[in-house]
């Protein structure tokens, strides 16, 4: 990375030309727009694009938000499997998910401090302890795209400065969007991500509610 420009004018020429990306970033810009295609439905429409067979509640919609929340922070209603992106205008996008299974979904209040595009991924030691014959196998990590558990976009949570490896992210298994069938994190069909992934900035706040209560916003 360049820290200094020196200028350099001459009786001929006057040399400020940008500097060309490196071949290799080029290269992973066009593969994550080519893999981007691949998971985006023929002239998308998010509110009636369906090729996944969800129950028609799980597209994405506009609502009204509940007063006094924050835009640009994300609720997730863990009852009725909704994701809320609340706008400035006193509406939220809404979006429908998938959420841990059993005692693996953890309520409680994060921060973003970190988002990826086309991520690797690597299933964490109590994960490979708890069920070894599914896990062990990706010990070593798995790089990104169509097939990879994280999908086209991943917002990671943490509490402070810790990593909680709690992830909302696209799935390539976007039939398990509206069930409890992760390993913890919030799913999303990947098309959706990838529109929502562009307008939540690091520092947001992401309220994961339990699994009781529905408390988020007025469809």
């Amino acid at each position: 990375m360049l820290t200094r420009r020196h200028f350099i004018a001459g009786s001929t020429a006057l040399f400020s030309a940008p500097l060309a990306a490196p071949a290799f970033a080029q290269s992973r810009t066009a593969q994550w727009a080519a893999w981007d295609a691949q998971v985006t439905p023929p002239n998308y429409d998010p509110a009636t694009s369906n090729p996944w067979g969800l129950h028609p509640r799980l597209l994405p919609q506009r609502v009204a938000a509940n007063p006094g929340l924050t835009p640009g922070d994300i609720h997730v209603d863990a009852v009725a499997r909704y994701l809320y992106f609340i706008e400035e205008d006193g509406t939220a996008m809404r979006y429908g998910v998938g959420i841990a299974r059993g005692d693996l979904y953890e309520p409680g209040t994060y921060t973003i401090r970190r988002k990826a595009r086309w991520p690797g991924w690597r299933p964490t030691d109590s994960m490979i302890e708890r069920d070894p014959e599914s896990y062990a196998r990706f010990a070593d990590g798995v790089d990104g795209g169509p097939d990879n558990p994280l999908g086209s976009r991943a917002l990671y949570l943490y509490e402070g400065g810790r990593d909680t490896y709690l992830r909302i992210h696209g799935t390539p298994s976007p039939r398990s969007v509206g069930g409890r069938t992760s390993a913890g994190c919030v799913r999303m069909v990947m098309a959706h991500i990838i529109g929502l992934y562009e307008r939540v900035q690091t520092g947001a706040t992401a309220v994961l509610y339990p699994p009781e209560e529905y408390v988020t916003a007025r469809s």
